[in-house]
């Protein structure tokens, strides 16, 4: 009978060291919440996956920040800077040769438009 109380007590411990695990890790998960909250205690989104349409929009979205053709909210409206309109455009481009024949369809595509709409702006702009 003794062999039986010690194997509970052993599944008790056991239990209890379970416990304190699940514990330790939903406090950890709530510190790790609680960083992911900005000064304002909003939570900030997760960041999306990186991937190659992700890198076409931040450079292009640059561009349309420095041609002025987006502005960031409650921002006074600026004069295009087409120097740096331009150097994104061509980091664009150079970004389609070097990748050339290495894309998917898709891919390709969102490239040769992104640029084609950046070069008419750019354009249109600079007369």
């Amino acid at each position: 009978m003794a062999e039986n109380q010690d194997k509970k007590l052993i599944i008790d411990e056991d239990w209890k060291k379970e416990a304190q695990k699940e514990k330790d890790k939903l406090a950890e998960k709530e510190t790790t919440e609680k960083k992911g909250r900005g000064p304002s205690g909003r939570r900030h989104g997760a960041l999306p996956e990186a991937d190659f349409a992700g890198l076409v929009s931040m450079l292009a979205t640059q561009a349309f920040l420095a041609l002025g053709l987006i502005r960031l909210k409650g921002e006074p409206e600026t004069p295009p800077d087409l120097e740096a309109g331009k150097f994104n455009i061509d980091m664009l481009g150079m970004l389609e040769e070097k990748t050339q024949g290495n894309l998917s369809d898709d891919e390709a595509k969102l490239l040769e438009e992104t640029l084609h709409n950046l070069r008419m702006a750019f354009v249109e702009l600079s007369k």
